[in-house]
């Protein structure tokens, strides 16, 4: 089932782990995209998220459709996120759909959905991730590391992450065979404390910024 809204189409994709949700913001213009970018969500949220819903209104402009990708719980209305292979299963159940947009698609999300994004980057034939607040370590728990996803992605990988978030600084990162770029006093969601000398406004215009660099100039590195 697929309705329009304004400037967004809403459709709903039959997956193994049950009916998923894209909502797309096509790329202005009559060229059409260069660039499908798919964004899943956290496990504690879904497509309302900030940094989500900032890039859905930055980057259509700069010839990049945007999909918001909702995992099957989230569409089913349920308040916990299943085990990760369920959740590698609805985004694999909602790639085809997003191939067909007839444009590369960079696969992306937040949090646990950067998590899937990485892991399935190889096997779905993805141009390239980006990793939007990258658990890398539950909080408080550094030695137990998920760099291995970031590292085991194969193509092209970016990570944005906030300054102060507890999934991981950006300096507990060590790149190389990836990208990071860092929004200032953020934390996990992105949010800022008025204490810090910067608005919520900059902090995601850093964000968007970051992205639309990194993916209007070869999806550098790898």
């Amino acid at each position: 089932m697929t309705t329009t809204e304004k400037d967004r189409t809403v459709e709903t994709v039959g997956t193994d782990a049950g009916p998923a949700r894209i909502t797309w913001f096509p790329a202005e213009g009559a060229a059409g995209a260069r660039l499908v970018l798919a964004l899943g969500h956290g496990a504690g949220g879904g497509i309302e998220a900030r940094d989500l819903r900032a890039l859905a209104a930055a980057l259509p402009a700069h010839g990049v459709t945007v999909a918001l990708v909702e995992q099957p719980w989230r569409v089913a209305g349920k308040k916990l996120a299943p085990a990760p292979r369920t959740l590698d299963t609805g985004w694999r159940g909602v790639w085809p759909a997003l191939a067909a947009a007839g444009a590369p698609v960079v696969a992306g999300g937040r949090s646990a959905g950067a998590r899937v994004a990485c892991r399935t980057a190889a096997e779905l034939g993805a141009r390239a991730v980006l990793a939007l607040a990258f658990p890398l370590h539950p909080p408080g728990k550094p030695e137990k590391s998920r760099e291995d996803e970031l590292t085991g992605t194969g193509v092209p990988t970016l990570v944005v992450q906030g300054g102060n978030d507890p999934f991981g600084r950006p300096a507990e990162f060590s790149p190389g065979t990836y990208g990071i770029a860092e929004v200032p006093y953020a934390d996990h969601g992105f949010a800022v404390p008025k204490k810090a000398g910067t608005t919520q406004e900059e902090a995601l215009g850093t964000l968007t910024a970051a992205v639309t660099g990194w993916l209007s100039t070869g999806l550098a590195p790898v």
